[in-house]
């Protein structure tokens, strides 16, 4: 293989493919970046098994052929070389490098043994705005769970009715679930992707326009502009919200965003060594008393509320309250509890499409 490109081009496309490489993995070739040399084109490509990132870029083809570079390695290096023009050739050992009056080599392995990517995902579709699938990514991904005791909660479920969306997120400790409306849809579906996947995709999309996702036999592909994503989807039941989610409450607790914030942020700080982070809500009248206390000190800090219903006392973990608070988007927050051990809901005080469930922490005094 033998092609000249330019440097920033083929820095942009690398940096966009390497997160698809693995990292930790008995498989070196998944490890690294597969570029192919076709007529007028690289075409360049990482995987680890679960998903793909394919970009390709303009090129000046002197010889067509195919190559395995290491991913982060190569990734690195060209990141230094966005200034200047470039030149790839390789054999079966190695690729030289060569830019300006230099020439770098490095050691490659066989394309034959990467992985057939297939992009051929087009039997069913959704489509919806590019701001809203944003939206909805940042509003749910974070609350997927991070190790694989339970693989199917280390995504997020897409359920399609019509031109109506709901995703919804859960790691056995919280939940999130936001609700909308596609451009369209080629039928109801439902499946689950991974967290990862979305954020990937999250990164590839701008703009005001539409983004549209194939789905097909356990897969999804999403192409914008010359870069293309796909990655297979999670089998298995997810857990059905409608369960978990209480339909009446016994206390809620209308309060000013900000200063809901800023209490538990300086209520955390105190916390944060420990292992649940634990932070106190004492809801009486008027008022919401946020405390923790550690080996460090002791913080209590009373914020003015609008409550209504029975007084109640419920610990929790602070990161979770902090980032469900962070997620919405008005001024204005309800919180809705039932007792010191039932999981309570945070959403805006309006606009109902988002909602925040989250467990509380027992301690001695709730136990």
């Amino acid at each position: 293989m033998k092609a000249f490109c330019e440097g920033i081009d083929l820095s942009d496309a690398v940096l966009k493919v390497v997160k698809a490489c693995a990292t930790k993995t008995v498989t070196p070739v998944l490890e690294c970046i597969k570029i192919s040399a076709r007529n007028d084109k690289l075409i360049i490509v990482a995987t680890d098994g679960e998903i793909s990132i394919q970009k390709n870029i303009k090129a000046e083809i002197y010889e067509e052929g195919d190559v395995c570079v290491p991913g982060r390695y190569f990734s690195d290096f060209i990141k230094k070389l966005e200034g200047v023009q470039i030149t790839l050739s390789s054999d079966d050992k190695k690729m030289d490098i060569i830019y300006a009056d230099s020439q770098t080599a490095m050691q490659v392995l066989s394309a034959n043994d990467f992985p057939k990517i297939d992009t051929d995902i087009n039997e069913n579709s959704f489509s919806m705005k590019t701001a809203d699938l944003k939206k909805f990514i940042n509003a749910t991904s974070f609350c997927c769970a991070g190790d694989d005791s339970r693989p199917i909660l280390k995504g997020c479920q897409f359920v399609i009715k019509g031109k109506e969306i709901s995703v919804t997120a859960l790691d056995g400790f919280r939940l999130a679930t936001i609700k909308g409306e596609l451009i369209s849809s080629t039928g109801d579906m439902e499946i689950v992707c991974p967290a990862r996947t979305l954020n990937e995709i999250e990164k590839m999309i701008d703009g005001d326009g539409t983004t549209e996702i194939f789905v097909q036999k356990g897969r999804i592909l999403v192409e914008v502009d010359d870069t293309v994503l796909t990655s297979r989807l999670y089998n298995g039941d997810f857990i059905k919200k409608d369960n978990i989610i209480p339909k009446d409450f016994t206390t809620r607790v209308k309060v000013d965003k900000s200063a809901l914030k800023a209490s538990i942020e300086r209520a955390a700080i105190l916390v944060r060594s420990d292992k649940n982070s634990l932070i106190i809500f004492d809801i009486s009248s008027d008022k919401i008393e946020i405390s923790s206390n550690s080996e460090i000190g002791s913080v209590q800090e009373p914020v003015k509320a609008e409550t209504n219903g029975k007084d109640i006392k419920i610990a929790m973990n602070s990161k979770f309250i902090i980032e469900a608070v962070n997620a919405l988007d008005e001024d204005k927050l309800v919180l809705s509890f039932n007792s010191q051990i039932q999981p309570f809901i945070c959403e805006n005080a309006e606009n109902k499409e988002r909602l925040y469930l989250i467990l509380p922490v027992r301690t001695m005094n709730n136990a």
